[in-house]
């Protein structure tokens, strides 16, 4: 059992708190920028068209996110309150206070990056499919880091052990018990960023024994079909976000993250064999 109790703050810099989960976020982001940098180089893709893509990939990020989190697991708040849904910042008895954006959600930051890609390829004129291809390669590294932002917050928790075994998250409040909780819960979290990693390692050798590979979809189906297929499972062992998931599990079998993950999956098996549209795109390359 380990008893899980960290500090959200990272380090202070006189008045300026910065948190373990910025900071990780941050690392994987520039992480990414380092390994698609890279990648651009050996694959000897103009400078000038590396320049655009981190500010295309953080803003689509940032806003899929957040948009994802708000209308997918909370649109009943966040449609009435939408300056909290575009700003960080939450209404307080006290006035408004930054919070920074609490929530963002997996899914919707997929989407945002592939929509913000797609805009930088009508940009750039690269291929579309050696973008992505290039992006997925850094990508679980990326979601690695976040995850582990998430066990610094003690958030995102897994179900209870029923054993002796697993980490107990000090720092969270049990309402029920109205203390702070005992009990050991799986550390989903850390099962993902482990996962990610693995990803990340795997998909490193991958381009190093199928480079020629880049440019048809092969990388991004990999990266889409194995980050999914294991956030759907996973979530079998974590607490569901929100309570009225709990219904939704009852019915169907599946909470919201695991539904949302599916149509992930059948893309990236679709990329991963190499469908028909994943041709057409290799022979149109701005498109």
């Amino acid at each position: 059992m380990i008893i899980w109790s960290p500090s959200e703050i990272a380090l202070t810099l006189g008045p300026i708190e910065i948190r373990w989960y910025s900071l990780m976020w941050c690392l994987g982001l520039a992480l990414a920028y380092f390994i698609v940098y890279r990648l651009y180089r050996k694959q000897q893709i103009p400078a000038e068209k590396f320049d655009p893509l981190f500010l295309y990939c953080f803003i689509g990020i940032l806003i899929g996110a957040r948009l994802g989190h708000c209308l997918l697991y909370e649109p009943g708040y966040f449609l009435s309150h939408p300056i909290e849904m575009l700003l960080p910042i939450k209404q307080t008895d006290e006035g408004w206070k930054l919070v920074g954006y609490a929530g963002l959600a997996s899914h919707g930051g997929t989407l945002g990056i592939i929509l913000a890609l797609w805009l930088y390829v009508r940009r750039t004129k690269l291929n579309i499919l050696r973008v992505v291809d290039n992006i997925a390669i850094a990508t679980p590294i990326t979601a690695c880091c976040i995850r582990l932002g998430n066990l610094m917050n003690s958030e995102i928790v897994g179900k209870y052990t029923g054993t002796d075994w697993g980490f107990v998250f000090a720092n969270n409040w049990d309402a029920v018990l109205r203390q702070h909780e005992t009990l050991p819960r799986h550390p989903a979290q850390l099962y993902e960023a482990i996962a990610y990693f693995v990803f990340f390692l795997v998909g490193l050798w991958l381009y190093r024994k199928y480079s020629q590979r880049i440019g048809t979809g092969f990388f991004f189906g990999y990266c889409l079909t194995t980050i999914f297929t294991f956030r759907l499972l996973v979530e079998y062992c974590k607490e569901v976000q929100e309570p009225w998931e709990q219904a939704m599990r009852a019915t169907i079998g599946l909470d919201q993250g695991q539904l949302l993950s599916i149509p992930f999956i059948v893309v990236g098996l679709y990329c991963l064999l190499g469908g028909k549209w994943c041709r057409a795109l290799q022979e149109h390359p701005s498109k």
